[in-house]
């Protein structure tokens, strides 16, 4: 599960920006996954929960924002909306289609005091 990697990966920005900014506690975090990036909405909360205990993020929310997937088609042109990586093109059925979003996971906001 490559979800606990990126639950600790997402604690320890919660960590830098609190020994850069100097808060003490996280409220909620808002994290932005999308809907190509292969990250399970639900495991990231489970795995950031167990990372999380005994923290300074302990009792912080994680907030999920989906990003959907988007890629341009090199055949119409067309700026399209893709559930997954081997979609086709839903306008002209061209497999040739450029990936431009939907692959990222950031945080994208943190609730802090």
């Amino acid at each position: 599960m490559h979800e606990m990697s990126l639950a600790e990966s997402v604690l320890e920005i919660a960590e830098q920006a609190a020994r850069e900014q100097g808060f003490r506690r996280v409220k909620a975090i808002w994290l932005e996954i999308g809907a190509l990036s292969a990250v399970d909405p639900d495991a990231m909360r489970f795995c950031f929960s167990a990372v999380a205990r005994n923290s300074l993020a302990e009792a912080a929310r994680l907030e999920v924002v989906a990003v959907p997937g988007s890629a341009q088609c090199l055949e119409c042109a067309k700026q399209v909306e893709v559930q997954t990586l081997g979609d086709l093109c839903p306008e002209c059925g061209s497999h040739r289609l450029e990936i431009t979003g939907g692959m990222e996971m950031r945080v994208k906001e943190m609730e802090v005091e």
